[in-house]
């Protein structure tokens, strides 16, 4: 599952599930969706990221960077993530498969433009059963 969150000139992206691969990917598809409806976005493509942190905080933000580095340099946008994340005390990386397509105006409503991943009310944590995965992105 995943949400949008109000925080006063930005906003804020959660992903919950029952692994901590499902929360990153969910909170992915929390950040496309202020960018564009997922609904419109066909996974033609797919590209495959692999990103590396020192802590699963940090692999986060740097991965939500990452897809927004991919829309900025190569104008593609992603409605669906297979995302593998793995930590230990040496630090956190993650390999995820990316699957969307060049974004089309005609196809694609672009909506609000989103800038950057932040720190701001990060958080990476498993509560009971779920993990949860979200931060402020800059819009």
């Amino acid at each position: 599952m995943y949400s949008t969150f109000e925080n006063k000139a930005d906003i804020g992206v959660r992903g919950k599930g029952t692994s901590l691969n499902t929360a990153f990917s969910e909170c992915a598809k929390a950040m496309t969706s202020i960018m564009a409806s997922l609904k419109k976005i066909a996974p033609k493509k797919k590209i495959v990221l692999e990103v590396k942190a020192s802590d699963t905080q940090a692999l986060l933000v740097a991965f939500l960077n990452e897809l927004l580095f991919i829309k900025d340099a190569k104008q593609m946008i992603f409605s669906k993530f297979e995302v593998a994340v793995e930590a230990d005390e040496h630090g956190a990386q993650l390999k995820a498969i990316c699957f969307g397509e060049k974004i089309n105006s005609k196809r694609h409503e672009l909506m609000t433009e989103v800038k950057a991943a932040t720190y701001s009310q990060l958080k990476v944590a498993k509560k009971g059963k779920e993990w949860v995965a979200q931060c402020i992105v800059d819009v």
